[in-house]
């Protein structure tokens, strides 16, 4: 039997410490922030209400995440690699897809294929500025947002969802809503991308040393922009979601979502330098957002001052 040194236990401390302080799993701090926000709620409020406002985080925050799973890759893929084209990447989406499904059950299928279109144009021409005319990221695409706006407001009337992509947004299964459980499976599937594929591999390894990486043999700018296309992709997703549970799209449903789907992957503990995404840390971040912010609803705290804190956090 191998009797631990008083030095040996205090080092075997340290390590549980270090591992505790998010060393390890990062995202493990972004779950204490929604829990103790929970409980906070629970007790101002009461557990009814406190139950209620967890089922509409999983209705509402979960746009919070998807947004963010997108923003995610991109930021992994190096540092001052960003996506501000979201929010207006968003309604065009919605107001095509809409447009291309026509209020009809029958052509749903043609209206997600239509935003999802969109969102690989968007994700393509945003790296071609980046690219070929050498733009910063966060130049690039914040320019390409304007762009995009004003393409969709030529788009005209706005029409409403089907009736069955609207009693889909609004279902749940064993009281989860589906939603909820598409924006899981798209984590699942993103996780098996960035952690089994190798495109994971080479994101990372593009996101640590890009230089290191092309010596490698990585193609780094397909890596990129690959990293842009899914994220203008998964934008066009959370439209469509977005859109199914307003009951229509409209020109400033993407507005809110800019700092947010950035807050929620810093948060989360993405390094902000590239390199390492956390998938899960996405979702404790995003919970903890949505639930301050109802919290400061609830007792009725003025709409700038939401803004102040969201944007301090």
């Amino acid at each position: 039997m191998k009797w631990q040194t008083s030095g040996e236990a205090l080092a075997n401390n340290d390590t549980a410490w270090e591992r505790l302080k998010g060393v390890q799993a990062p995202w493990a701090w972004s779950f204490v922030g929604p829990v103790l926000a929970w409980f906070g709620i629970v007790g101002i409020f009461g557990f009814g209400i406190a139950s209620n406002v967890a089922q509409t985080a999983l209705t509402y925050g979960v746009f919070m995440v998807l947004v963010g799973l997108g923003q995610m890759l991109v930021i992994t893929s190096g540092v001052g690699n960003i996506d501000l084209s979201v929010p207006s990447t968003i309604p065009l989406a919605g107001v095509v897809g809409m447009h291309a499904m026509g209020g009809s059950n029958g052509h749903i299928a043609l209206g997600v294929a239509a935003a999802l279109g969109v969102g690989v144009a968007v994700g393509i021409a945003n790296y071609m500025l980046i690219r070929l005319l050498r733009i910063p990221p966060i130049i690039a695409t914040l320019s390409s947002s304007f762009i995009i706006q004003s393409i969709a407001i030529t788009q005209g009337r706005q029409l409403p969802p089907p009736p069955a992509l609207g009693a889909f947004a609004t279902s749940r299964l064993f009281n989860v809503p589906y939603i909820a459980l598409v924006a899981l499976a798209l984590s699942v599937a993103l996780a098996a991308l960035l952690h089994r594929a190798v495109y994971g591999r080479r994101l990372s390894a593009i996101g640590q040393n890009a230089r290191a990486a092309w010596l490698a043999g990585v193609n780094v700018h397909r890596t990129r922009c690959l990293a842009y296309v899914l994220s203008s992709m998964i934008a066009a997703l959370t439209a469509l979601l977005l859109t199914a549970t307003s009951g229509g799209a409209s020109l400033d449903m993407g507005v809110e979502y800019m700092l947010i789907s950035i807050a929620v992957v810093v948060i989360g503990g993405t390094l902000v330098t590239g390199g390492k995404a956390t998938i899960v840390g996405v979702w404790g971040a995003s919970m903890f957002l949505f639930l301050t912010n109802a919290a400061l609803n609830a007792v009725g705290a003025e709409a700038g001052v939401r803004s102040v804190t969201r944007r301090c956090r």
